[in-house]
């Protein structure tokens, strides 16, 4: 095992290439195969840094993405790669202006079928939808914690899983700020989003974003000067969530209120 494990440290930091472990596009795997993905004229890695927008304001918690995603990627039962949370934000009490007020949150099977009418339009509360997923971090945490090696950063960008070196530790699923990964249990292999590498490396975008209605998620390419999240990026004020852990987070919320955590 050591063996094995430093065989892949020394390929990956030597030739500086990414491992497809789940769902490998089929479009360029006898490169992979071979060692040599770079040389896949249909992908170049390095010409990507893979990100996403979220515009809350289109959200409507119908749960197309989480379904889409399930569908798409095989999830189990009771996990969720993606999901949704509802936030309600109480009306201010006139007598007692000061208090401070909680959300309350709930996420009902992770948004999987949407959310049932709990509360009434017109009492002064505020509500609304957060779509949560892996933040495919910079500077990731969970990448820093794995003993094997088998959760890596990609040269575009991407944070991917080589389930074949995963030893089930859980330890990235504890490092992880997000609350996104969790242990597969057909495989007890750790598991999370991983942007529909199999699509994305084809010229697809990710299934979420494909079935949302509103057009609430966008895939982004930020190393392509003529994507339009550039300009999306420049006009809106967005935010990452937790952005005190530094961990370098590409997932862009715009319309993010202070109370989600």
């Amino acid at each position: 095992m050591k063996h094995e494990s430093t065989n892949r440290r020394e390929f990956l930091a030597q030739s500086g290439k990414f491992l497809l472990l789940t769902g490998a596009a089929a479009i360029a795997f006898d490169n992979v195969l071979a060692g040599t993905p770079e040389a896949a004229e249909n992908y170049k890695i390095r010409d990507h840094w893979w990100g996403m927008i979220i515009d809350l304001e289109k959200c409507i918690g119908c749960g197309a993405c989480v379904r889409a995603d399930k569908a798409e990627n095989n999830v189990p039962d009771g996990f969720y790669r993606t999901w949704v949370e509802r936030y309600h934000i109480p009306a201010v009490d006139l007598q007692h202006p000061d208090a401070e007020v909680s959300p309350e949150v709930d996420s009902e099977d992770g948004g999987l079928n949407g959310f049932r009418t709990r509360y009434k339009k017109g009492d002064g509360s505020k509500n609304f939808f957060v779509p949560k997923m892996c933040n495919q971090c910079a500077h990731s945490p969970c990448t820093q914690v794995c003993p094997v090696g088998a959760t890596f950063e990609s040269p575009d960008g991407a944070v991917l899983i080589d389930k074949a070196y995963c030893l089930g530790c859980r330890y990235c699923i504890q490092a992880c700020p997000y609350g996104c990964r969790y242990l597969d249990p057909r495989t007890q292999t750790a598991d999370k989003c991983n942007l529909c590498y199999h699509r994305i490396t084809k010229g697809l975008t990710t299934a979420c974003c494909e079935a949302c209605p509103t057009g609430a998620r966008t895939l982004v390419d930020l190393k392509d000067p003529n994507d339009p999240a550039h300009e999306f990026l420049r006009t809106h004020v967005v935010h990452v969530l937790k952005p005190q852990m530094a961990t370098g987070a590409k997932l862009y919320y715009n319309g993010l209120d202070g109370s989600v955590r």
